[in-house]
């Protein structure tokens, strides 16, 4: 056995993009992606992409460049899932809620060579090319538009349109003989991270990674053949958790659409049959706290959510609208949910509360993820499994990125040499072995010599009837060095105000001393980040400018 090595026939590069042309044939009549009034087979999506492939490539797009795009959830933005590296080229998806000096920024960093634009975003890239530095080349430029959207005039002199986005396509070659990657290891996409907890970094990852994390995430949400999936979750973040390229395998129906609110979502649900989709915890909160009317779900729609831990009672609002919520926990380093809440069936015979409480857990390792653990920081030994040692959650996994663009000096901070990738998230590991995360490093708040999670005291505020949305931040303290401090919305059906005083007793009844606000800020809106997450850095900030809270020593 000694003698046996890989052979070009078993050692074949692994892509997840290759799952196009195996659905183009088991599913080349069945519906790919719908959008509005434009609807796609499986077999006229590969048809499409292999064009666009042709075209790109034509132009001289090929291994190492990158190609961006700055566009929602529509048929454009999935194709180039495919189009791009079935090119040779890189592919890069910015988030269309980032200002014009980020994506400035951005586009150098990565080197764009081209950049397809969205109709609605042409004033922000104009802009943004005009904060390019004088030595950068500016990206060749594809405009998107909808059939039913009038192309605009030049908008100024300094930004050119090389093609738009239907006109590159019809010039390529439907018979395009794709770009295959040499080495499985070879880049694939490049993406940046949102910049919650620091400067946005671009993470890497190659093909392997992907096809990994792909297969990973079909098996662990126990996809069946040909869902219909509703493009809640934006593609630029995290390239939608690796899914576009996941329904390709599974030959699902894409509903895309530009935005959403409540009424959009159970409209479509309704219209398409949806069966599946995916949100940060904010698209929970949506849905479970819309006021329109609506009859109950005739099939169960199955919604996996990720990010900040969602707090147990907007589970169980959510799951009594008729959705089934499952929860996982992953980050742009790993390209898609890496560990997710394996749920038991005799968990079901539990009161809501109880399965409500497990549900808010992360969970346990996927399938295709080597380890997980939650070490000392200090010692890099495992810490205790009784859900209180807090510790940091460290991953290893063959869907790690390779490492961040331009920037050995982070990479090796996040890796270490005995093999962990470092995720910078504090959890806990409960006797089962079920993970469940406490909160980012800079959440955690030090209340007289006490370690407390923000997460933990913000669950406690989304049980008081009138709080929409929560967030806790330190604030500084004469006596015990940092305090908690609330900052909260409220839903619209609130007829008044509730004072800081009743919002504190409700903790206190809830919670340990220790842990409850001793101080509460009602705000009309949260500050967000460009994906949904409410800034704790501008909250923190916030809390500081107000000088120390001087909380009782009692």
């Amino acid at each position: 056995m000694d003698e046996l090595r890989p052979r070009p026939a078993n050692s074949y590069a692994l892509t997840p993009v290759g799952f196009l042309d195996r659905a183009a044939i088991v599913y080349g009549d069945c519906p790919s992606i719908i959008y509005n009034n434009i609807s796609y087979t499986w077999s006229q999506t590969h048809r499409r992409c292999l064009q666009l492939a042709s075209s790109l490539s034509s132009i001289g797009l090929n291994n190492g460049h990158v190609v961006s795009i700055l566009a929602p959830n529509i048929p454009a933005m999935y194709e180039l899932h495919f189009a791009v590296p079935m090119a040779g080229a890189i592919l890069n998806t910015l988030n269309t809620r980032l200002d014009a000096r980020t994506i400035s920024l951005l586009l150098c960093h990565a080197e764009s060579e081209l950049l397809f634009v969205d109709l609605m975003s042409v004033s922000l890239v104009n802009e943004a090319i005009s904060l390019l530095p004088s030595s950068a080349k500016p990206p060749l430029l594809v405009l998107i538009a909808d059939d039913d959207e009038v192309l605009p005039q030049q908008p100024s002199p300094t930004i050119h349109f090389y093609d738009t986005y239907e006109g590159l396509l019809e010039k390529g070659d439907p018979a395009f003989n794709w770009t295959r990657p040499k080495n499985d290891f070879d880049p694939i996409v490049l993406n940046y991270t949102s910049g919650t907890t620091s400067s946005p970094k671009g993470v890497v990852h190659c093909h392997r990674g992907l096809f990994i994390v792909t297969l990973d995430s079909l098996v662990d949400w126990s996809f069946p053949k040909q869902p219909v999936f509703l493009w809640t979750l934006p593609m630029f973040h995290s390239n939608g958790w690796s899914y576009p390229w996941g329904m390709a395998a599974v030959g699902g129906t894409n509903i895309c659409l530009r935005k959403f609110d409540a009424p959009t979502i159970y409209g479509l649900i309704k219209k398409h049959g949806v069966t599946h989709m995916c949100g940060a915890p904010v698209v929970l909160n949506m849905l479970s706290n819309s006021p329109i009317t609506m009859e109950p779900l005739k099939n169960p729609v199955h919604i996996i959510t990720a990010g900040a831990p969602p707090p147990a009672t907007i589970l169980s609002r959510t799951e009594s609208l008729g959705f089934v919520v499952g929860h996982g926990y992953g980050l742009t380093e790993t390209g898609g949910i890496v560990v997710s809440c394996a749920w038991k069936r005799q968990w079901n015979l539990f009161p809501a509360t109880e399965r409500a409480r497990l549900k808010a857990r992360q969970g346990v390792r996927t399938v295709g993820m080597t380890e997980v653990d939650v070490v000392d920081p200090v010692t890099g030994m495992s810490v205790k499994r009784d859900g209180l040692t807090l510790g940091e959650i460290v991953l290893r996994g063959g869907c790690i990125m390779l490492g961040y663009l331009k920037d050995p000096v982070a990479t090796a901070k996040c890796m270490t040499e005995n093999g962990w990738f470092c995720t910078g998230d504090v959890g806990v590991m409960h006797p089962d072995g079920y993970l469940e995360i406490k909160d980012r490093s800079k959440d955690v708040i030090i209340s007289g010599g006490e370690n407390l999670s923000s997460v933990e005291v913000e669950s406690v505020l989304y049980t008081f009837p009138d709080i929409n949305e929560a967030a806790v931040v330190a604030r500084p303290d004469e006596f015990w060095g940092e305090t908690p401090c609330a900052f909260v919305s409220l839903k619209e059906a609130c007829c008044r105000i509730p004072t800081e005083k009743e919002i504190i007793e409700h903790c206190r009844g809830k919670l340990p001393h220790y842990m409850v606000p001793k101080t509460v800020v009602v705000k009309e809106k949260l500050p967000k980040t460009s994906t949904g997450k409410i800034q704790k850095a501008v909250l923190r900030d916030m809390a500081k400018a107000m000088g120390s809270s001087r909380a009782s020593r009692m």
